[in-house]
C-alpha cells in the first residue's frame, strides 16, 4: 500500500506529540504535519495498529506536499515526502533492496478528471499534442495488503522481505513460504536472479471465516485473542509473526504486480517491450496475476476502467482502494523517470474512502419487519463511501459490546457501495470518562412487548409479532398468504398502501374494511375493491392449523400447527397449555414450546385473537386426537416434479396428516422421494445418494394403511 494511501479527518483533529519549535506559522504547521505523519506511518506500518482511516492521511500528505512546493527553502531531509514511511522491526533481520520499493502517487481525485489529469501530465512529458495518437496503459487493480518483494535466486525462493522504508525492509521468508499461491521454485526459463513484487492480501470470505474462528475462542476464554478490524490488518499481522506456524494458520493469497532486480538482458536476462508482457510472462511463470488487469487506449478508456471497476468493486472477493494506471511501454517509462520519490509514469486512482472517523452521538434499538431488535449507532454526520452517514450498524448485542462502542466515543465507520455502513472500530484514547456501557433493553422499544433472545441466538426479538407496529406489514403478509389463512389479492404492495395511510394497524383491521377506504387507494377500482372485500369474508372460515400458521409465531410452520391443531383440538387448548404439554406433540422441541408459550404469554396477541374471532373468524375444532401411532411418524418425503392426480401441496398434506415430514432438499435424512413427470436435479441426487424413489401410486399405498 502506497504510503499516500492513509485517511483521516482533518489535521487539526490531533493533538501534536509535541510543541512546534519554530516561530513562523507556516514553518510551524509544516513541522507539525511531519511529526503526525511520520506517527501514524509508524502505527500503520510498523505496529499494524492504525489509528486512523486512509483518507484523512492523504489529506495531510498533500498539504504537505503543497507547502514544500511553495516554500521548498523549509524542506526538512526526513520529510515523509522524500521516503516511504515506516522502519523494520528489530525482530526480523533487516534486507537491503537491491532496488528500491518505491511507491506511486495517488490521485485522490475520484471523479472521471483524475484519469484525464494523469493521461494529460504524461501526453505533456513525452511532448505529445492533440493530434499524436493516445498513450497506451495497463489498468490494474489497487490491493489493499502488504507490499513484498520475492527473490528468487537459480529458479529458487531465496528471500521474501517487506517493502519497510523502500530501501531497507524485514526478513519474513519463512512467513511467506506458507502461502501456497507462492511458487517455491520456478520453471527453468526463468531467469538466474528474479525479484517478483507484489501484494500479499487476505480474500474477503477467509477474514469473515477467521474472525468466526477467533470469536470462538473468545467464546470458550482463550487469553489473548482478538477479532481483526479488516483483511489488511489480518494480512499484515500474519506476514509479520515471529512464529511461521502462526502464519501458516492463516488465509493468506498473493498477486504479483512488477519485478525488483533481474538479470540483465546480456547475462541471459528477459528482455520485455511493455509492462504488460512483464505481467503475462510472470502469469506464465506460476505467479497469480489479477484477471481485471488489461490494457488501454489514453485517458477515455482509463476512465472506462475506473467506472466498471467501480461497479464492481463491492463484489470482489478481496478489497481494493482504488486502481492503478501505468505507461505500458518500458521505454517511455525510462524515458518519463522519476520525481523524487514517485515514477512520472504510474499513478494510483483512488475512489470515494470508504472508512472514515466520526462520534457516536447515541445508541438506538431498531425493530425489522420479522421483530428484530438492532442497536444502531447515532453518528455525527460524515461523508464516507460517496454519502453522508448518520447512522451505523452494531448487529446485534454482542458485537456492540464486542466492540464496546458507547455514547461519546470517536470510532472509524465503514461503508461498502450499498452495504450498511457499520462501525468497525472504537479509538479507545479519544473516550469519554464513565461512557455506559451498552445494554440490549428487554422490551420492544415499539410496543412494549417482551424483547427475548432464544438459546444460540445472536438476536433480541420482539414478541407481540400482531401487535407490534414495526411488524404490521409482515404480520399481515403472513397471515393472508395462501399457506396460512388465504386472502386473495392482497399482496405485497397493497399491504404497503394500507399501513402506510394507516388504514390498517393491526391485523383485525382488515376485516374492518370498507369500499370507501378501498377505492381511495393508489390504482385501486371499484371492481377490484369489491373482489377484495370478498376474499375477506371467504377468508373468516379457515381451519385451526391455518390460523395457528398465520399468527406466524416464530417456529411454527405448517406442519407444526397441523401437529398442534391434531394432538390439542381446541384453540384454548394450545393457548393455554404449558411447556411440558406442548413438549408432549410431535414436532415440538424446547425452543418451539418456549416460543409458544412467550406469544401467548402477551397480553396483546391474545387481544388480537379475540378480536378476529370477533370480526368472524372461526374454524372447526374437535378432540384432542388418539395417541395411536400413525404410518408415517418419524419418515422425512421430498416431493418433486408433477404427480398425475395429486398437487404438491395435496401430497404435503397427506403426508404430514400421516405424521411424516416434507422436506425442500435430499439429503442423506431423506427416506422417500416422491419423483413424478420432469423430476430435476432432486432425483439425480437421490439416485447419487442410495434414497428410495417412489411414485403418487407407491405413496398412496404408504398412506392407505392410515
Amino acid at each position: 500500500m502506497a504510503e499516500g494511501a492513509f485517511s483521516m479527518t482533518t489535521p487539526d483533529m490531533f493533538t501534536p506529540l509535541e510543541p512546534a519549535s519554530v516561530s513562523d506559522p507556516v514553518a510551524a504547521r509544516m513541522d507539525a504535519l511531519r511529526r503526525q505523519l511520520h506517527h501514524h506511518a509508524h502505527r500503520y506500518y510498523v505496529l499494524d495498529e492504525p489509528q486512523i482511516p486512509d483518507a484523512d492521511y492523504d489529506r495531510m500528505f498533500q498539504e504537505l506536499q503543497a507547502l514544500e512546493a511553495l516554500h521548498p527553502e523549509l524542506t526538512s531531509p526526513d520529510s515523509p515526502t522524500r521516503r516511504v514511511g515506516g522502519k523494520p522491526l528489530q525482530q526480523f533481520a533487516s534486507v537491503r533492496h537491491a532496488v528500491p520499493m518505491l511507491s506511486i502517487r495517488t490521485e485522490t481525485d475520484t471523479e472521471a478528471s483524475g484519469a484525464q489529469n494523469f493521461d494529460a501530465r504524461v501526453r505533456k512529458e513525452l511532448g505529445l499534442g492533440a493530434s499524436d495518437p493516445p498513450v497506451e496503459y495497463v489498468a490494474e487493480l489497487k490491493f489493499d495488503g502488504l507490499a513484498i518483494n520475492l527473490r528468487y535466486e537459480n529458479g529458487v525462493l531465496a528471500q521474501a522481505a517487506t517493502r519497510g522504508d523502500g530501501e531497507v525492509g524485514e526478513d519474513v521468508t519463512q512467513n511467506i513460504r506458507t502461502i501456497r499461491q507462492i511458487p517455491l521454485r520456478l520453471s527453468k526459463d526463468a531467469p538466474p536472479v528474479l525479484e517478483v513484487r507484489g501484494e500479499v492480501y487476505m480474500r474477503r470470505d477467509d477474514f469473515e471465516s477467521l474472525n468466526e474462528k477467533q470469536r470462538e475462542k473468545m467464546a470458550r476464554g482463550i487469553k489473548g485473542e482478538k477479532t481483526f478490524v479488516n483483511p489488511r490488518n489480518a494480512a499484515a499481522g500474519a506476514v509479520r509473526q515471529l512464529d511461521p506456524a502462526i502464519a501458516a494458520r492463516r488465509p493468506l493469497s498473493f498477486f504479483a504486480y512488477g519485478l525488483g532486480e533481474v538479470t540483465p538482458e546480456e547475462e541471459g536476462g528477459p528482455l520485455f517491450e511493455t509492462h504488460f508482457e512483464l505481467l503475462m510472462t510472470l502469469k506464465s511463470w506460476g505467479f497469480p496475476v489479477a484477471d481485471l488487469t488489461g490494457t488501454a487506449q489514453g485517458a477515455s478508456e482509463l476512465i472506462a476502467f475506473h467506472e466498471k471497476i467501480g461497479r464492481q468493486r463491492d463484489q470482489l472477493p478481496y478489497d481494493i482502494d482504488g486502481v492503478v494506471y501505468k505507461v505500458n511501454s518500458l521505454a517511455l517509462q525510462k524515458k518519463l523517470g522519476f520525481v523524487t520519490r514517485e515514477p512520472r509514469w504510474a499513478v494510483a486512482h483512488k475512489y470515494p474512502a470508504q472508512e472514515q472517523i466520526t462520534t457516536v452521538l447515541g445508541i438506538d434499538v431498531q425493530v425489522g419487519r420479522t421483530g428484530k431488535l438492532t442497536p444502531v449507532a447515532k453518528l455525527a454526520p460524515v461523508f464516507v463511501g460517496g454519502v453522508t452517514v448518520t447512522n451505523a450498524t452494531l448487529h446485534n448485542e454482542d458485537e456492540a459490546r464486542r466492540k464496546d462502542v458507547r455514547i461519546g466515543d470517536t470510532v472509524i465507520v465503514r461503508r461498502a457501495g450499498d452495504v450498511i455502513p457499520e462501525v468497525v472500530s472504537v479509538l479507545l484514547d479519544k473516550r469519554v470518562q464513565d461512557a455506559p456501557m451498552f445494554t440490549m433493553p428487554r422490551k420492544c422499544p415499539v410496543c412494549g412487548s417482551d424483547a427475548v433472545r432464544e438459546e444460540g441466538e445472536a438476536d433480541y426479538r420482539c414478541t407481540g409479532g400482531l401487535f407490534c407496529a414495526a411488524q404490521r406489514k409482515e404480520a399481515i403478509l403472513h397471515y393472508s398468504h395462501r399457506r396460512a389463512v388465504e386472502i386473495e389479492g392482497l399482496g405485497d404492495k397493497l399491504v404497503e398502501q394500507l399501513v402506510d395511510a394507516n388504514v390498517i394497524r393491526a391485523l383485525p383491521d382488515l376485516y374492518r374494511l370498507g369500499l370507501s377506504a378501498l377505492v381511495a387507494l393508489d390504482r385501486m377500482a371499484d371492481k377490484s375493491a369489491n373482489n377484495l372485500l370478498e376474499a375477506l369474508e371467504k377468508s373468516k372460515a379457515t381451519t385451526l392449523p391455518r390460523f395457528l400458521f398465520g399468527l406466524g409465531i416464530r417456529h411454527v410452520g405448517e406442519a407444526t400447527a397441523k401437529a398442534l391443531a391434531r394432538h390439542f383440538g381446541k384453540f384454548e387448548a394450545i393457548m393455554d397449555a404449558t411447556e411440558e404439554q406442548l413438549l408432549a406433540v410431535n414436532d415440538v422441541g424446547p425452543i418451539v414450546a418456549k416460543s409458544i408459550r412467550t406469544f401467548f404469554d402477551q397480553p396483546h396477541n391474545r387481544e388480537v385473537v379475540a378480536q378476529l374471532r370477533a370480526c368472524g373468524v372461526r374454524w372447526k375444532e374437535g378432540e384432542a386426537a388418539a395417541r395411536a401411532p400413525q404410518p408415517l411418524s418419524g419418515k422425512t418425503f421430498v416431493i418433486t416434479g408433477t404427480l398425475p392426480t395429486l398437487s404438491r401441496d395435496q401430497a404435503k398434506d397427506l403426508v404430514e396428516a400421516a405424521g411424516g415430514k416434507v422436506a425442500g432438499s435430499v439429503s442423506k435424512k431423506t427416506d422417500y422421494v416422491v419423483a413424478g413427470a420432469e423430476a430435476g436435479s432432486k432425483l439425480v441426487k437421490a439416485q447419487a445418494l442410495g434414497v428410495a424413489v417412489i411414485d403418487e401410486a407407491d405413496l398412496l399405498t404408504l398412506l392407505s394403511r392410515y
